[in-house]
């Protein structure tokens, strides 16, 4: 087992990208707090769901304190909770601009800086922060999401710098996934999928435990000489 004995946080752990995430972690012998803006229930013992608004910075500091005392250290942090609000630039409103810079930028920002240091002064620790195609490429009428993937991997390679000095083992890193069959996905027309299908070398979507794999490489130690490093993990494509 990759994870043996190490405890993981996943936001957003509740469904699609991030359950899988969380179920791969805790087979591989890790304990999981799965969080999410609701309490989600898992058939294992070893992966607790826990409701926490990643944008609510007191809750953070709780939540902290709480998973400290519970577990007694801190060895992952996925940031993986993320939200759309689509629009063209002269179509988006100021509304949708601040809720998704707010969740996908901000609580990643919130997550890292209350749980980094812990993972300084244990000296070990690695931390995944979840981007996308979009924050490589752009995509239209995603200004704001392309905005907030761009800075989670902008953030990452930052954090590989600040966390390993002073001899800390903590790396920081990021995977970016092209689309994924989630549940998000499953409500999409095929004539809007076929053309990224299309624009994929593999042919196809990826599937939630594809980008789980990837995190899980990231996170155990088989990937200890890698930080500050974007894996992208979408089959191929080119926006």
């Amino acid at each position: 087992m990759r994870l043996q004995g190490k405890v993981a946080i996943v936001t957003g752990g509740a469904q699609g990208i991030g359950r899988a995430i969380s179920e791969t972690f805790e087979r591989e012998g890790a304990k999981v707090i799965a969080v999410d803006m609701q309490e989600a229930t898992f058939n294992s013992e070893n992966i607790k769901g826990y409701a926490l608004n990643v944008t609510d910075r007191n809750a953070i500091v709780e939540f902290f304190n709480w998973a400290v005392a519970e577990y007694g250290k801190i060895d992952i942090l996925v940031n993986n909770a993320g939200i759309t609000r689509d629009g063209l630039i002269h179509k988006m409103t100021e509304e949708m601009w601040d809720m998704v810079i707010d969740v996908n930028l901000k609580g990643v920002f919130n997550m890292t800086q209350v749980i980094g240091p812990q993972m300084m002064t244990q000296g070990q620790g690695s931390i995944i922060n979840i981007a996308s195609v979009v924050g490589e490429y752009g995509n239209v009428g995603q200004t704001n999401y392309a905005a907030t993937k761009a800075g989670v991997i902008g953030m990452a390679k930052t954090w590989a710098k600040e966390f390993s000095r002073k001899g800390a083992a903590v790396r920081v890193n990021s995977v970016a996934p092209g689309y994924v069959n989630t549940e998000m996905m499953k409500t999409v027309p095929d004539k809007v999928l076929d053309p990224i299908r299309a624009k994929t070398m593999l042919g196809r979507l990826g599937e939630p435990q594809e980008i789980a794999n990837a995190c899980l490489f990231l996170a155990s130690d088989e990937a200890s000489f890698i930080t500050g490093h974007n894996l992208s993990v979408n089959g191929g494509l080119r926006l």
